[in-house]
């Protein structure tokens, strides 16, 4: 089993998929399959963050970058309402996301990248950007005020 996962994952999936509505746990490769499935979830958790890194640099470039157009700004609260519902649907359906270690872990990550996101966007020094978060996970998921 553990060669047609290295050496084609396509087939491999497909093996696996008929293996499992068969009920042929012979014929399941279960440490790769365990594996898989666990790489889903962590997929889930993965666009958690990015959704929330998008937010972050979006509410960062509203509280630093005071010469901005009213475009940009326009924009960026389009872009923080709509990833907040997009958030919203990705908990929605998947309950388990909100759990608290989860979402520490989430924000974490999304503050650091969507800091990075905002001062290579702007171009300001990075010292402008505070290196701590200033947004909890209300603000990052409530109504920017």
């Amino acid at each position: 089993m553990s060669n047609a996962y290295e050496q084609d994952f396509f087939s491999w999936t497909r093996e696996q998929a008929a293996a499992v509505r068969e009920g042929n746990l012979g014929r399941m490769d279960r440490e790769h399959l365990a594996g898989e499935i666990e790489e889903m979830g962590r997929s889930e958790q993965r666009a958690l963050a990015a959704r929330m890194a998008v937010i972050v640099a979006h509410l960062l470039k509203l509280e630093v970058q005071t010469e901005r157009t009213s475009t940009n700004e326009k924009s960026w609260r389009n872009s923080v309402a709509t990833q907040r519902r997009q958030i919203e649907r990705l908990l929605g359906k998947n309950p388990g996301l909100r759990n608290p270690a989860i979402l520490a872990e989430a924000l974490e990550s999304a503050w650091d990248d969507g800091r990075d996101w905002a001062i290579r966007e702007t171009g300001l020094d990075p010292e402008q950007f505070p290196s701590e978060p200033i947004y909890d996970l209300s603000g990052i998921l409530g109504e920017y005020r």
